[in-house]
């Protein structure tokens, strides 16, 4: 008699099926085909979940950049005055004040100039 691995199998199957739903075809249906689009779904998170800490840095930057020349200055002179001045802020709220309080970030922009 083989061995099927009853309940447990069972568990892990409906596990697997259920990360599965809302896949189009086959994907939500097939035994193998799901576990291949489950994998690969998986991988595709773990990736985006590195992907978007990189995209959010790219957005805040061109972002300061656009308020940063509108001000006549670019990115790179105002990150150097920022260092130099020794003003901590990350871009993450450098983006911030550009969009909700842009007299705040005029006032950051002139600090890092002098």
């Amino acid at each position: 008699m083989r061995t099927t691995y009853g309940k447990a199998r069972h568990k892990k199957k409906k596990r697997i099926f259920r990360k599965a739903k809302g896949f189009w075809g086959a994907r939500h249906r097939l035994w193998k085909t799901v576990k291949q689009s489950v994998r690969r779904s998986q991988q595709h998170a773990f990736h985006g979940r590195k992907r978007r800490k990189r995209d959010f840095r790219r957005l805040w930057i061109t972002r300061i950049n656009a308020a940063c020349r509108a001000l006549g200055t670019t990115y790179s002179q105002f990150i150097c005055g920022l260092k130099k001045a020794e003003i901590d802020l990350n871009r993450k709220m450098l983006s911030e004040l550009a969009i909700h309080d842009p007299a705040a970030f005029k006032a950051v922009v002139e600090a890092t100039r002098g």
